[in-house]
């Protein structure tokens, strides 16, 4: 009776595979049938279960729910919806875990799992073990779980409204991308104050319009658009499944994760001075920097949604963050990582400043930097290649900082190149105070790679 999964997906932060491939509604039902045992082994028995709108989700989230019931776990479903309104149903309904099916931002043929347990994150270690524990199985002993669905958005949609903190009316464009956050952006935007215009609200798993993935500036050029078309203030944008946010200024300038941070930081840190700030090793030194000025403590850490939820709730942090669009608010809330939530408060934070977002973003430090780039490198090979960069670099003497790959220092300002939990590919970034400086660091990070046989071009 033991399933084994594919070693491929069981990943750092999830599960995740390509449907018909290396994911299938067996890999689900057996998933559920091992978290089962996981939730008996802590105590539990009481699970929430949500989907996106991924074509396959449907499918996966009904053999998850057979295993979980199978395995004695009582399920509460609670529908489709974006990952974050599966967190608020984990933190709110008095249930031991909860599990997502989500392919988050990945292609329209990628599908996975996001899990919970007693209120935190399940990951590294504990997938691993979700693999052994499958492995195991036997015939299912003992009675059924019950299976119960709760309409939970009505709760999510209200709490997330209460905490709009009201001034002048705002402009905003927005842009789910036709993915999980569609249905409650669009019933969110009828109850916040202002003018809301909305593209790609319809959740479709074919994702028609551009991959939904705000991270990449191909995937804003429509909000871009549309926020200039309309006069905007300024555009959202989701990723599938709605824990990561992009931002666009009226400018059409892209806002990164870093520099949202920043307007998020000042105004969390007047009601919590001195309180820590996360933010991860991709972060500008610009960031940190504007941290200590408003008066946190900045805390870098390794990339990853996972783990820096975690560090956030044993620091009491109020306000955590990635490049990658990842933000969570310990302030006020949960600790999750909600993009639908990152965006209420922006917006009430725009709403009470006598400053626009584009005016804040003309004061922001003058950097030249690049955005997180995706260098596409075999599986098996990209930890590899960082680790041997590592070692050079040490060899050398240089002023690195290896919580995750390697953040160099230089005269010229910083690099870095670190091997992607998630993806077959490699992340670079660098950051300069001039053009020169950057194109520098650019070519520092094509020698090394090209001297671990990975050969590119940075442009």
């Amino acid at each position: 009776m033991g399933h084994r999964f594919n070693p491929a997906i069981l990943r750092e932060y999830d599960i995740r595979g390509i449907v018909g491939k290396t994911l299938f509604a067996a890999d689900a039902e057996a998933l559920g049938r091992a978290f089962a045992a996981t939730l008996a082994r802590t105590g539990g028995r009481r699970v929430a279960i949500g989907y996106d709108g991924r074509l396959t989700s449907p499918e996966l989230a009904a053999a998850l729910v057979e295993g979980l019931a199978a395995g004695g776990a009582d399920v509460v479903r609670i529908g489709r919806g974006p990952t974050p309104m599966l967190y608020f149903a984990a933190a709110t309904l008095g249930v031991d875990g909860g599990v997502m099916v989500t392919g988050s931002h990945n292609p329209p043929d990628h599908n996975g799992f996001k899990m919970v347990l007693g209120g935190k994150p399940f990951y590294a270690e504990q997938i691993q073990e979700l693999g052994r524990t499958a492995l195991a199985l036997g015939a299912p002993e003992g009675p059924r779980g019950r299976v119960e669905d709760h309409a939970i958005a009505d709760d999510y949609l209200a709490r997330l409204a209460g905490d709009y903190d009201e001034g002048r009316p705002l402009s905003v464009a927005w842009d789910p991308g036709n993915g999980a956050t569609g249905e409650i952006v669009s019933r969110l935007t009828q109850r916040l104050p202002g003018t809301h215009h909305l593209i790609n609200a319809a959740i479709d798993g074919h994702f028609p319009a551009h991959h939904p993935d705000p991270t990449l500036p191909e995937n804003l050029v429509q909000l871009q658009q549309e926020v200039t078309r309309r006069g905007c203030d300024l555009g959202i944008a989701f990723d599938g499944d709605g824990d990561r946010i992009g931002v666009v200024d009226a400018k059409g300038r892209i806002l990164w994760g870093d520099q949202l941070m920043i307007v998020l930081a000042r105004d969390v840190l007047k009601r919590h001075p001195g309180a820590p700030i996360i933010a991860d090793v991709k972060a500008s030194d610009v960031l940190f920097a504007e941290i200590a000025r408003a008066g946190g403590k900045p805390v870098m850490l390794p990339t990853g949604h996972s783990p820096i939820k975690a560090k956030l709730a044993e620091l009491k942090a109020p306000l955590a963050g990635e490049m990658s669009g990842h933000i969570f608010f310990g302030d006020r809330w949960y600790g999750f990582d909600d993009a639908i939530y990152v965006a209420v408060r922006l917006l009430g934070i725009l709403a009470q400043s006598a400053e626009s977002l584009a005016e804040i973003a003309d004061r922001l430090p003058v950097m030249f930097n690049t955005p997180e780039l995706r260098i596409d490198c075999d599986e098996d090979r990209k930890f590899p290649i960082v680790a041997e960069i590592a070692e050079r670099l040490r060899r050398r003497g240089a002023d690195v900082i290896d919580i995750d790959g390697v953040r160099v220092k230089s005269p010229d300002g910083w690099w870095l190149v670190r091997a992607s939990n998630t993806q077959a590919v490699i992340v670079a970034r660098a950051e300069s105070t001039t053009n020169a400086g950057l194109a520098r660091l650019k070519g520092e990070i094509t020698r090394e790679l090209a001297e671990s046989g990975l050969r590119v071009r940075l442009d």
